[in-house]
């Protein structure tokens, strides 16, 4: 099956006009959809999502003030259970009753939140590099660096910026990798300028958030039957090994994946990452 995807559209309960790609899979397949990090967008699983393509209906949003999504007038909805609103919002415009949900970072945050609230939506979660707990490291680490880059002078810059962010969790990777890597995360405006492809205000109300950081660990317990794989880059410094050790302990359950030589986050395409999800999703489907 070629990968091909239709861009859809559909309209927040606040007036958003808001984006998805949907990579339709075989008739009366499952559906998975895939949620993208903090500062990121749908462009993030234009690798897995034609992979998983071939055995399911893959929804790909992008979050408000995201990719082709609209900027939100008022920075204050910048906020999980806003997401969560237009995500739901999404799986009943395009027919998806119940999804297994693949988040990435924030994505995974919005997956176990979900999970919670809406049960009866979610056959099963992987999380990439997310857990009941947030390392404050990383966290100050994001913080330091969200809606604040100058704009690029060119691709190159652009280029140079992904590399200042994700050098360290993203060892190796080529120079066409860097490339295709920095498309998915900046893009050019109608000027032809290059920017990041995310409303910058994102990072001001991170900043602004109390400084403590909120546990999850009601969400997980809450969550105990529910099948879920959670993935962790060695060197991560958002989900802590004491936080994936803890995460098996209280949910013994829970399939887990290291993933060597990454941070925060896996890009996913890693052997390791597609061979282990595909074995999970080939149990739950």
């Amino acid at each position: 099956m070629p990968a091909t995807y239709t861009e859809s559209y559909w309209t927040s309960h606040d007036g958003l006009r808001l984006y998805s790609r949907v990579y339709e899979g075989p008739a009366g397949a499952a559906s998975v959809l895939c949620l993208h990090g903090l500062t990121r967008n749908s462009r993030d699983f234009e690798d897995l999502a034609p992979h998983l393509q071939r055995r399911a209906r893959v929804i790909v949003p992008d979050v408000r003030g995201r990719g082709r999504s609209a900027r939100d007038p008022n920075p204050q909805n910048y906020q999980p259970a806003i997401y969560l609103q237009d995500i739901i919002g999404l799986l009943d415009a395009v027919g998806a009753r119940r999804v297994t949900v693949i988040g990435t970072s924030m994505g995974g945050m919005l997956a176990m939140m979900m999970a919670a609230g809406y049960r009866d939506r979610v056959a099963a979660i992987v999380l990439n590099d997310m857990g009941p707990e947030v390392d404050p490291v990383g966290l100050e680490r994001i913080k330091g660096y969200a809606g604040r880059l100058p704009p690029p002078r060119s691709w190159d810059d652009a280029i140079a910026q992904t590399k200042s962010m994700f050098g360290a969790a993203w060892p190796n990777l080529s120079a066409e990798r860097w490339a295709s890597l920095a498309r998915r995360g900046y893009r050019e405006d109608e000027n032809g300028a290059v920017t990041v492809d995310a409303d910058p205000m994102i990072g001001e109300m991170l900043r602004a958030a109390p400084a403590a950081t909120a546990t999850l660990w009601p969400f997980w317990t809450a969550l105990r039957g529910i099948p879920m794989l959670a993935i962790r880059g060695a060197q991560s410094d958002i989900l802590s090994a004491a936080t994936f050790a803890k995460m098996k302990a209280e949910n013994p359950e829970l399939v887990q994946l290291e993933v060597a030589q990454r941070g925060h986050v896996p890009l996913l395409d890693e052997p390791e990452c597609v061979e282990t999800i595909d074995a999970f999703l080939a149990r739950i489907h």
